[in-house]
């Protein structure tokens, strides 16, 4: 008995070890998931981390120093990094709502100021690309040890938005994805943007018509691995300043599903969100 039992344990151990081989690590099968499982509600909100704050000295060079909002507790491990410039005239401030907001469900979030309130979207680009390497080698201690530098987001508003579809056609080795809020620029063509990339309109947008910049530009991503329109309804040009929910919403989800790489999200993207709350909504969803 004793000699069938250690034969029995042998086949045992041998049946195991292939076996073993085939099971995902925790990495593999959950991307970066931080958070609880996602609800379509849940997203109208702000997420479960409690955030706080840094300042950025005007000091720093590149560009006019900002906020940085992150992720208090270090409990679920690093997290991806964005880098958000404000629009034409504003200034880091305008933009606390939906920094906050994003950086409650997971992320650390710098909100920059610009050289002036009067750069073009070329410029606010280039600050966008500079701020990008001052998070990734020059943040704060406090936030450097909460940031996985490799996986860094960038976006904007207006003209910031202009600045960000500029960042990502410049430099996409660390830039994983981008959101677009409102955009504005005169290029309306981006074949050159190589990384997820989502542009979130405004139905009523006076000052960045949806017909002449965020469909245009969401229409020229061919270059893009995936890309997604989504169209606030009644929404009017600064609702990236009044932290619209379903902006929030759109702007969370897609940084989940490309920076995060975490699948729970895909089904709040793909196919579109059926809603009343937005008036148009396009995406390169399979099938």
């Amino acid at each position: 008995m004793r000699q069938l039992a250690i034969r029995l344990g042998a086949i045992a151990a041998a049946l195991a070890l292939p076996l073993a081989g085939l099971v995902a690590s925790p990495a593999q099968a959950d991307g970066f998931e931080r958070g609880p499982d996602p609800t379509a509600s849940g997203l109208l909100g702000n997420g479960s981390f409690s955030v706080s704050t840094t300042s950025v000295s005007s000091l720093v060079l590149g560009f006019g120093g900002g906020t940085i909002y992150y992720p208090t507790s270090t409990a679920e491990g690093t997290f991806g990094g964005v880098v958000l410039s404000p629009g034409f005239t504003a200034t880091s401030g305008s933009y606390a709502g939906v920094a906050r907001r994003v950086a409650s469900h997971g992320f650390v979030v710098l909100v920059i100021d610009t050289n002036t309130i009067y750069d073009q979207p070329d410029s606010r680009g280039r600050q966008i690309l500079d701020a990008v390497d001052y998070l990734t080698e020059d943040a704060p201690s406090a936030v450097a040890s909460r940031l996985d530098e490799s996986r860094i987001a960038v976006s904007g508003h207006s003209m910031g938005g202009g600045g960000t579809l500029y960042a990502a056609d410049n430099r996409t080795s660390v830039i994983k994805a981008a959101v677009a809020l409102q955009p504005w620029h005169t290029d309306k063509t981006w074949p050159g943007v190589d990384i997820p990339t989502m542009i979130i309109g405004a139905e009523n947008d006076a000052i960045a018509p949806v017909a002449s910049h965020s469909v245009p530009f969401y229409t020229s991503l061919s270059g893009a691995p995936e890309k997604a329109y989504g169209e606030v309804n009644n929404a009017g040009h600064l609702i990236a300043n009044t932290n619209d929910d379903w902006q929030g919403r759109l702007f969370v989800s897609w940084l989940k599903r490309y920076l995060d790489e975490d699948l729970r999200y895909e089904a709040l993207l793909c196919p579109a969100p059926s809603t009343i709350s937005l008036s148009d909504y396009r995406d390169t969803c399979p099938g």
